[in-house]
């Protein structure tokens, strides 16, 4: 007699994708938290109304230079901050230099553009939100994929959620057959490999969210890779308005209607 244990079971872990999808959503520095996204180029005195302190980007481009007094009430790593201060690119809200008591002020660099981030854990979008509508887990949309690379990325010009136009990096298209139809969507190719897809379908703007995110793993070496359309996933843009989400380049919106994934946030 043999013997075999049981694979796991994609329902659970799904499920469990859902559950942390949901604790990255709700926590005190997550996209519910976004309270302004403040362009330096937009205040070239440096001063943001409500934020305390002068920002500008340096002389050289390459960093943003924040000056502080003691009554602006800053923390900069920690510590009362009084000064000048010269500050890169933050890897995030949870791990921002510059603090204001709880909210975090988190520096961010896009296109040769330096700008300030107002991450508050008491925004009124957490008070409010109730929840991300989703549909149940299908086992259809389950497909295996195959990424098929660029000879070079390619750099396009896309619409953004503020309203302009920045430039996306596009590593490739990766292709995957529903009821016997390939359809593929262009991709952009993340530092660990794993792919990202801008994506809309027959029910965007409708029945769910106007534009959502695809991910995957990194593909495999012959370029296959599995594609789970179930953990298709709201941008952040749906959750705060100050974010500048990427729509969906050219060809990346599917001809059917996608009922999978995320769908809309939920407020009270």
């Amino acid at each position: 007699m043999t013997s075999s244990t049981p694979g796991p079971d994609p329902v659970q872990e799904w499920q469990e994708w859902r559950d942390g999808r949901l604790a990255a959503v709700t926590g005190p520095y997550g996209p519910l938290a976004l309270v302004g996204t403040h362009w330096l180029a937009d205040h070239p005195d440096g001063r943001i109304a409500g934020l305390p302190g002068r920002w500008t980007a340096a002389a050289d481009g390459a960093a943003v230079v924040l000056e502080a007094a003691p009554e602006d009430g800053l923390t900069v790593d920690g510590a009362p901050a009084a000064g000048t201060f010269r500050l890169g690119q933050d890897g995030g809200p949870a791990a921002a230099r510059v603090a204001h008591g709880a909210r975090h002020l988190v520096v961010l660099h896009r296109e040769g553009l330096w700008a300030v981030r107002d991450v508050d854990p008491d925004a009124p979008a957490r008070r409010a939100f109730a929840g991300i509508d989703a549909h149940p887990h299908d086992a259809r949309w389950v497909r295996p994929g195959l990424f098929r690379p660029y000879v070079e990325r390619r750099t396009i010009q896309v619409p953004n959620a503020d309203g302009r136009e920045r430039g996306f990096v596009l590593g490739g298209e990766l292709a995957l057959t529903l009821d016997g139809d390939e359809h593929t969507l262009q991709v952009a190719v993340e530092p660990d490999g794993s792919l990202w897809a801008v994506l809309a379908d027959a029910t965007s703007g409708t029945d769910s969210y106007r534009f959502r995110f695809l991910r995957t793993p990194a593909p495999a070496a012959d370029g296959t890779v599995p594609v789970d359309l179930n953990r298709v996933q709201l941008p952040p843009c749906a959750f705060a308005e100050h974010f500048i989400c990427p729509f969906p380049p050219p060809g990346n919106t599917l001809p059917f209607a996608l009922r999978a994934g995320e769908r809309n946030a939920l407020v009270r």
